[in-house]
């Protein structure tokens, strides 16, 4: 366990606001870093650390990077509401809980300004948001997690739970329209008009079953739920069982390393390989469902053996003594610049990086899921 904050440390060490170590996107594009859910993931990774240890030197870190970012009258710099993207709310979940640490009144500016998005997104025809205004009438399982637990937590705290049937109607139309019945998983995206080249012309899904996309769906579900106010009854309940059934269905899939298979179904064929972002968000959600009661006990054993399979394969020291976290998907999604197929070809084709924030964040939170275990 040491070795994982030895690790952490390192990378609080060598990021800035501009130019976290974490964000290999950016780097690779030789860009700044600005407001974006990479960067979320990782604050928010960071701020579970501070809530668990107490470590100031988190707290800071986490504080320092957004505080660069937030403007004194609550605007975003390098954020548009009006690009309507709803990969920009994850974020937004960081700034609820630097509020309530520092009381910075520019925080709940902030909060404001990124809600002020959602009640502006364009959506489908069955009521989900669009994932991104450049991708019309579509449904990511991603942009389930960066936008409903932030979505969620508003509702709950400033807006006196007015769009909860919103919500959780979001997530039923998500169970209605993109899972698969025989399996119990999920497509990665849905084209709810039937236009885009990728996505089948009867059922407008896409071809495949992404890790990555199960692994936020199921945290969309479980930090969503974490956010509610569980006595709204019978949706809430809904929405737990909707969690456990996708956990059972993912468990039929796990590898005995422990871990799970980029194209999750199809862990034999040629290629396929073994996924740390995806694996380290399935050992946050088993360990998280069952501190939370969703799962059984029984469960957490499943949890613990992600875990400890993404460190025996992933988790190593270079010749210099320094740790890195490998076997990342560095992005996957459908259609755009790049004509996305979402054929198993294209999710075998991009690029497997070391220690980007989509793998590295999730593997904190399953870090902090099994300090809570020693506590």
């Amino acid at each position: 366990m040491d070795k994982i904050e030895k690790y952490i440390d390192e990378l609080l060490e060598k990021s800035t606001p501009d130019r976290p170590i974490w964000n290999i996107e950016k780097i690779l594009q030789g860009k700044k870093s600005t407001w974006n859910y990479i960067d979320g993931c990782m604050i928010k990774a960071i701020l579970e650390m501070y809530a668990i240890t107490k470590d100031e030197k988190y707290f800071s870190f986490a504080d320092h990077f957004i505080d660069c970012k937030v403007m004194e009258d609550g605007s975003i710099k390098g954020y548009s509401v009006e690009e309507l993207n709803i990969d920009n709310v994850n974020a937004g979940k960081t700034l609820f809980e630097l509020y309530d640490l520092t009381g910075k009144e520019k925080y709940r500016k902030a909060i404001d300004l990124v809600y002020s998005q959602i009640q502006k997104m364009p959506r489908t025809k069955e009521g989900n948001f669009w994932h991104k205004n450049i991708y019309p009438n579509q449904v990511w399982l991603d942009g389930l997690y960066m936008c409903q637990p932030f979505y969620m937590e508003y509702e709950t705290r400033f807006h006196d739970k007015k769009n909860y049937d919103d919500i959780f109607s979001q997530f039923f139309n998500v169970v209605k329209n993109m899972r698969d019945p025989k399996t119990g998983l999920y497509y990665h995206a849905y084209d709810s008009s039937r236009e885009m080249f990728w996505c089948d012309k009867v059922t407008g899904l896409s071809q495949n079953f992404w890790l990555r996309a199960s692994g936020w769906y199921s945290m969309a579900l479980l930090d969503t739920l974490d956010k509610a106010d569980a006595s709204v009854g019978e949706p809430y309940e809904k929405m737990k069982q909707i969690f456990v059934e996708l956990m059972d269905s993912m468990l039929k899939y796990q590898d005995e390393s422990g871990m799970w298979y980029q194209v999750v179904n199809v862990g034999g064929m040629d290629r396929n390989y073994l996924e740390t972002s995806g694996s380290s968000i399935m050992a946050y959600a088993l360990l998280k469902g069952v501190r939370l009661g969703f799962l059984p006990e029984s469960y957490r054993t499943y949890g613990e053996k992600a875990f400890h399979g993404i460190c025996e394969k992933y988790l190593s020291e270079d010749e210099n003594g320094e740790l890195h976290l490998d076997g990342i998907c560095l992005v996957a999604g459908l259609g755009g610049a790049n004509r996305r197929s979402g054929t198993f070809d294209y999710y075998m084709s991009e690029p497997v990086v070391k220690d980007d924030a989509k793998g590295v964040g999730p593997f904190l939170l399953a870090y902090t899921e099994m300090k809570r275990l020693e506590m």
